[in-house]
């Protein structure tokens, strides 16, 4: 299965060069990017971010959009959540409120963005999502959530051949 995880990476990593950013939005919901500013406090009170964070099972904190990341390490985030087949999550744009970003970054006392959780619970950001990628971590904790990973079409695909 490595294998297969570290060639549907490379194929992901070259496509997202050439085109330069993430291409179509992945869902509806990745796309909205919400604040979260309803009650209980800003978008960066402690109490916002922990519900965005509990808000679906899978939830970044990046620079700009799904469908249009502004940074490399966000786009490198959606990449690899496209290529296991990871399309019902939650975005949340951190440039379009600071008080998110800061709030965020406090959160987690983890100083950079973009910022993964899973079940609630903070998984780091792209240099740690992409080692979980590549060592098949990623597969396994997305099995805990109910969510099968593409890759593993893909490895039987590949058996079959």
């Amino acid at each position: 299965m490595r294998a297969a995880v570290r060639t549907g990476w490379r194929i992901g990593a070259a496509a997202a060069a050439l085109r330069g950013r993430a291409g179509r939005p992945l869902s509806q919901a990745a796309g909205e990017g919400g604040t979260g500013e309803e009650g209980g406090g800003g978008s960066g009170s402690r109490e916002a971010v922990e519900r965005l964070v509990r808000e679906h099972p899978v939830v970044v904190f990046m620079k700009g959009s799904p469908a249009q990341p502004l940074c490399g390490f966000s786009n490198a985030v959606v990449q690899i959540l496209r290529l296991h087949g990871v399309e019902d999550y939650r975005a949340h744009d951190v440039l379009q409120d600071p008080d998110l970003r800061q709030g965020i970054k406090n959160y987690s006392n983890w100083p950079t963005i973009p910022q993964v959780y899973l079940n609630g619970e903070f998984v780091g950001g792209c240099d740690i999502l992409l080692q979980m990628h590549q060592n098949g971590d990623l597969v396994e904790e997305l099995k805990k959530l109910g969510i099968r990973s593409a890759l593993l079409d893909a490895e039987k695909d590949e058996e079959k051949k």
